[in-house]
């Protein structure tokens, strides 16, 4: 066997065990005892030494030496563009550090989850004081050029600064506080008095996910705190949450998941194992469960369709007509929670969070006050306050779990799928009444071809031009939300 098939060999075996490490995670959420917390770090530690001594083995180093790159065909060199520089992290941080990131954070989003429900912010800051210093020391070995921030960033958004991606969010800015100024307080239908029964919720949850591509022969959906998708190829899950009196908590909150599991689902199964089975970025991942969470799911014809079933199955839930139910799912409203808020909104508190995280990283913001900072760039922000830790600083698992450099790909998904909504109503002439069906066929079999199929081959930039014909820019996304929303 060649230098190259040895590897490939290699790092299909580290795959599987890493699609292991992801199991664990899983069954946290999903399904372990609140009691097996601090079993599961042990477990979660172990497994990520094992992947950590794979990925700086030393016959990496002898492997990558011997492959010449200029040899390959186009498949090839970009698996050794992901392995390379895969590589060239990994060997960078030591063995120790990257076991105590596992065990640390695996007890922290425990700690979270305690802390959020006793609405107690100081029991969660010294455990996260622990993860923001580890994942600082990870940084500080990571870093070559530009901040301590870019190089976690890069684990998520490869190629991304966030230098870059403050530009980018300085010009989104300004339009979306103005659009937030125009519409926020305009008269907005009210959620309706009704109880809407968690087991009629799930079952329309699970129609609208098989309407949206998701092959539960390879999947399922249960419940959890936080609505989040796992795994890849053949064995890709999703949970979601219920809440009896707003059951669009629910449906968005599953069809954003399909969107992350049918690009898993939709990559080419040549990929599967190897570096090119996965979602190429966040950014890019994001993007795919946006369009279907919001210009697709959230757009008139399919409203129409949602409004129909749910009568079907609820009743009489004092809607009136699909016109209302379509205003209503696209209420414009104060609140606190990033995932439940409107497009108009979203973005700002991504912005919010990237800030606070830079800071973080960076050393001028204190752990201890980040809950006073929190509130107060929120009330700058939206215009009223914080009400408790729980629809604040504590409502996201991703610090407890060490993602400092995950929150800017949210608003990068956004401007992603910006691009490729505008390209994929010009592709499909026949989506809005395909939608107005219940079929969205057409536009997941557009989206698989051009964006899901490819998985890693191409860089998140890359992709995004090939799929388009232009390179990303956030002016599809905001003329979007603009003519959406911006007509009285």
């Amino acid at each position: 066997m060649s230098a190259f098939d040895d590897l490939m060999a290699f790092q299909r075996e580290t795959e599987a065990l890493s699609g292991i490490a992801g199991l664990l995670s899983w069954d946290q959420e999903a399904m372990m005892p609140r009691g097996g917390a601090a079993q599961r770090a042990e477990a979660m530690g172990a497994i990520e030494s094992v992947l950590h001594a794979r990925r700086t083995d030393p016959r990496m180093a002898d492997w990558l030496a011997a492959i010449d790159d200029a040899a390959l065909d186009a498949t090839g060199r970009a698996k050794m563009r992901h392995i390379r520089r895969d590589h060239a992290r990994a060997v960078k941080v030591p063995a120790a550090l990257a076991a105590e990131i596992a065990r640390v954070t695996s007890r922290a989003q425990g700690v979270w989850a305690e802390a959020r429900a006793a609405e107690d912010f100081a029991a969660f800051a010294p455990v996260l004081a622990e993860v923001v210093a580890l994942r600082r020391e990870e940084a500080a070995a990571l870093a070559e050029t530009g901040t301590p921030y870019d190089a976690l960033l890069d684990d998520y958004e490869p190629g991304a600064t966030g230098a870059e991606l403050e530009a980018l969010f300085g010009r989104l800015r300004p339009r979306l506080v103005a659009l937030q100024d125009a519409v926020l307080d305009r008269p907005q239908p009210e959620m309706p008095r009704f109880e809407f029964a968690p087991e009629h919720q799930m079952h329309i949850a699970r129609e609208m996910a098989a309407v949206f591509g998701y092959d539960f022969t390879r999947g399922r959906i249960d419940k959890s705190v936080h609505p989040f998708s796992s795994g890849s190829g053949d064995d890709v899950r999703i949970t979601t949450r219920v809440d009896p009196r707003d059951p669009f908590n629910c449906f968005y909150s599953t069809i954003h998941e399909v969107g992350h599991a049918t690009y898993e689902q939709g990559i080419d199964p040549a990929y599967r194992l190897t570096p090119l089975g996965h979602g190429v970025s966040m950014g890019v991942h994001e993007s795919q469960s946006r369009i279907v969470e919001n210009q697709l799911g959230r757009g008139r014809p399919f409203t129409g369709w949602l409004y129909g079933r749910m009568r079907d199955l609820f009743g009489d839930f004092a809607i009136p007509d699909a016109e209302t139910f379509h205003r209503l799912v696209n209420r414009v409203h104060r609140g606190f929670i990033r995932t439940e808020a409107d497009e108009v909104q979203y973005n700002l508190h991504v912005l919010l969070r990237f800030d606070l995280e830079r800071a973080l990283v960076a050393g001028s913001l204190a752990v201890n006050d980040l809950e006073d900072a929190w509130n107060a760039r929120f009330e700058e922000d939206f215009g009223y306050a914080v009400d408790r830790p729980a629809n604040g600083v504590l409502q996201d698992v991703h610090w407890s779990v060490g993602l400092f450099g995950y929150f800017p790909t949210y608003t990068l998904g956004n401007v992603y799928a910006g691009c490729l909504y505008q390209a994929l109503r010009d592709a499909v002439p026949t989506l809005d009444v395909d939608l107005a069906r219940g079929d969205a066929g057409p536009a997941m079999a557009w989206l698989r071809q051009n964006v899901q199929r490819h998985g890693g081959l191409y860089t998140p930039r890359a992709l995004i031009e090939r799929a388009t014909g232009h390179s990303p820019t956030e002016a599809p996304l905001l003329d979007y939300l603009e003519a959406k929303f911006g007509a009285a």
